[in-house]
């Protein structure tokens, strides 16, 4: 079968097409035809050699891709399932080197895979697993109660989005901050007081909430610079490991959406919030197999306000 990957790490030119061996769904397995990868950060450090000591155990090629989307083409032994072969899907993957979604079928434990929201096609439901789920799995580790606080750096991004928006579902009230152009976005996803995006992050939340804020969900990476927007006993996530010094009865959780994987009810609830118009589904574009290296200059460049999928 056709994948995009890279024998070597480098820019976004060292992915190509490849042909990889093929592989049948095993006991509580289903094999899904995929015809949608969106395209995250993560991807970049796989492609770039940030994660060459993790991928070391493998020879290349190296394959990319947290997100699938496509229809059920195998379903294995021992799979209790109200799904069945044709049936539109999605699903989280969590890559390992040569296992990630940038291929044309993929095989996964049979609950990472879950109906794909209805009336979406597949590009569209290819962007909402990793990272909703990594939304999720930020405000269960805040753990914080309707009509608490939340400040949100990132807001226009897909992680960011999805969090205010799960967020305003949870009951919960929303400051983040944005750059004029993102105002209407921010506003249509449903956040409550927006501040101005740049240096001084902390102080602003401050004006509008001179104790603090109850939580922090951190996708900008402003890491130390955002925790003076706490108040005392507040709770700070971050998306990339960070966790600050113990202070003032703070609680540092770090993101790691692996430990949401194949939480099949999780990302049920997910797929039905999409359908009812809760979450946005939001597609930058999409390429070609064989123009993959163009979605990821587009996402390192900056400024797509969604993602880029690759079709397959």
């Amino acid at each position: 079968m056709k994948a995009v990957g890279i024998m070597k790490h480098g820019g976004p030119e060292v992915l190509e097409v490849l042909e990889v061996s093929d592989q049948d769904a095993g006991s509580g397995q289903i094999r899904i035809r995929n015809f949608a990868a969106s395209v995250n950060p993560v991807d970049v450090s796989v492609r770039n050699g940030s994660m060459a000591e993790m991928q070391k155990i493998n020879p290349p090629p190296y394959i990319p891709g947290m997100d699938a989307a496509g229809v059920i083409d195998q379903i294995g032994d021992d799979v209790e399932t109200d799904l069945k072969v044709g049936d539109s899907v999605m699903a989280m993957v969590v890559p390992n080197g040569i296992h990630g979604a940038y291929k044309e079928h993929i095989v996964l434990d049979k609950n990472a895979v879950v109906r794909a929201p209805k009336d979406t096609n597949h590009v569209q439901a290819s962007t909402l697993p990793m990272n909703s789920l990594t939304a999720r799995l930020s405000l269960d580790l805040l753990g914080l109660n309707k009509d608490q606080v939340l400040a949100v750096t990132g807001g226009p991004g897909a992680y960011g989005g999805f969090v205010i928006q799960l967020a305003k579902a949870d009951g919960l009230t929303v400051i983040a901050d944005s750059n004029e152009s993102d105002r209407d976005l921010l506003e249509s996803l449903g956040v409550d007081i927006i501040i101005p995006r740049g240096d001084g992050f902390a102080e602003r939340v401050r004006e509008e909430f001179p104790n603090g804020v109850d939580g922090i969900a951190d996708g900008a990476l402003l890491n130390e610079s955002a925790i003076e927007a706490l108040k005392d006993g507040g709770s700070f996530t971050s998306v990339r490991g960070f966790k600050g010094e113990p202070q003032r009865d703070i609680d540092f959780t770090a993101t790691w959406v692996t430990a949401y994987d194949c939480k099949k009810d999780i990302l049920e609830t997910l797929c039905q919030q999409a359908e009812e118009g809760v979450l946005t589904l939001r597609v930058a574009g999409s390429v070609t197999m064989e123009n993959a290296a163009e979605a990821h200059k587009k996402l390192e460049a900056g400024g797509t306000r969604g993602r880029m999928v690759i079709e397959f």
